[in-house]
């Protein structure tokens, strides 16, 4: 699809970060028409081979060349978990548009921070790219749910599993502590379940009962460092043994607002799951079960009558959900598409003026988010309930 008219006069955007999603990113933002002006990578030689790379066309040697930068109007930061607070919070306050990779910081009061400064500029974007929200078939979860389709909910389950970290032998940055929840399995991909969770359902996860484990507590880390995702490195070069503090597997049992139930597990050395989330919805009149790796199918359940299996087309989804449905049924959309919607959303909500509700994960989301991993590693820590700050 060509570029709605109304991103005509987007604001230019400067990528932090050519990693695993930078480029992703970078591929959105041209696939909707809004143009990647420049990239600040850990050094400038590290940001030209990015620019290179990617098409970019200008290089920025610090965060202050490019917040100085009189054409950026927009930062995405998709830099490592540890300096986006400062990235975040420096952005906001040259006046720039931000959309941040998850988490938003690494603590609760970073966050409250990001969250306090955004509130208290209206005309700024300030969104965190929980992308998982924006596949056509989460809005279709969100809209029957909010009608009633399922009666009372009862209970809130489901998963995110992986295996790419399943041997000893895998290893990457997010495998090392964060120096503040030491969170990883969690705070990396069961984030994501969480939020999803919580805009499918307009509920808010309130308590916490956490079991975290370790299945490897010795990594082989290669010499000189590994990319995300392109599996063991250990027959390929020299490693030296790292000890590990952050959790491999984790499992939640969750109160949730208005009294309702539920439990997820999360983990990253279940052979076979490249990237699998799986969200199962349960009322009195029915349920729904979604999962990311099928994600144009969503199966309905009833009693008394079929059960039905419903494939995205978007002449019979909720309005909320075929717009965010851009090709016909049949037509598969995917991983980047959720991309695509969420990009469409910040930018289409900045160009009719930042007015009304954001309807992108804002920096209020993040900071809740970054509060339910600290009750999470709270509860592990202790073996007790915890309340969500």
């Amino acid at each position: 699809m060509g570029a709605p008219t109304f991103l005509n006069n987007s604001p230019k955007v400067a990528l932090i970060g050519g990693g695993f999603i930078g480029p992703v990113h970078c591929e959105t933002l041209r696939r909707i028409g809004v143009p990647v002006v420049g990239v600040l990578e850990l050094n400038p030689e590290l940001g030209q081979k990015t620019a290179d790379r990617l098409g970019i066309p200008k290089v920025f040697k610090d965060l202050d060349e490019l917040l100085a930068d009189p054409e950026v109007g927009s930062v995405h930061i998709a830099s490592p978990n540890f300096v986006h607070f400062e990235q975040a919070r420096a952005a906001l306050m040259a006046g720039k548009h931000v959309l941040c990779e998850k988490p938003l910081a690494l603590t609760s009061k970073q966050t409250g921070e990001l969250a306090r400064l955004a509130a208290d500029r209206p005309q700024q974007a300030a969104g965190v790219n929980y992308n998982v929200r924006f596949y056509p078939l989460c809005h279709e979860i969100r809209a029957r749910v909010a009608r009633g389709d399922l009666g009372q909910l009862l209970s809130i389950t489901g998963s995110y599993t992986q295996d790419w970290l399943l041997q000893a032998t895998d290893y990457n940055w997010r495998v090392e502590p964060d120096h503040a929840t030491n969170l990883r399995a969690i705070s990396d991909i069961g984030t994501h379940w969480m939020d999803l969770a919580q805009f499918a359902t307009g509920l808010k996860i309130e308590r916490v009962l956490a079991d975290l484990a370790i299945f490897h507590p010795e990594r082989r880390k290669p010499v000189g460092g590994s990319e995300t995702f392109t599996g063991s490195a250990a027959a390929e070069r020299p490693t030296e043994p790292v000890r590990i503090v952050t959790e491999d597997y984790g499992a939640v049992v969750l109160h949730w607002t208005g009294g309702v139930r539920g439990v997820y597990h999360v983990s990253q050395c279940q052979a076979g799951r490249k990237n699998r989330l799986a969200l199962e919805i349960s009322g009195t009149e029915g349920s729904i079960v979604w999962d990311s790796e099928t994600p144009n199918r969503m199966w309905i359940g009833r009693r008394g009558r079929p059960s039905e299996l419903l494939e995205r087309d978007p002449s019979i989804l909720d309005p909320a959900a075929a717009a965010i449905s851009h090709y016909p049924g049949g037509h598969a959309e995917g991983f980047p598409d959720a991309f695509k919607q969420l990009a469409l959303s910040f930018y289409g909500w900045i160009a009719a003026g930042c007015s009304g509700p954001a309807p992108f994960p804002t920096f209020a989301d993040g900071h809740h988010e970054v509060q339910l991993c600290e009750a999470i590693a709270r509860s592990a820590q202790a073996g007790t309930w915890e309340g969500v700050s």
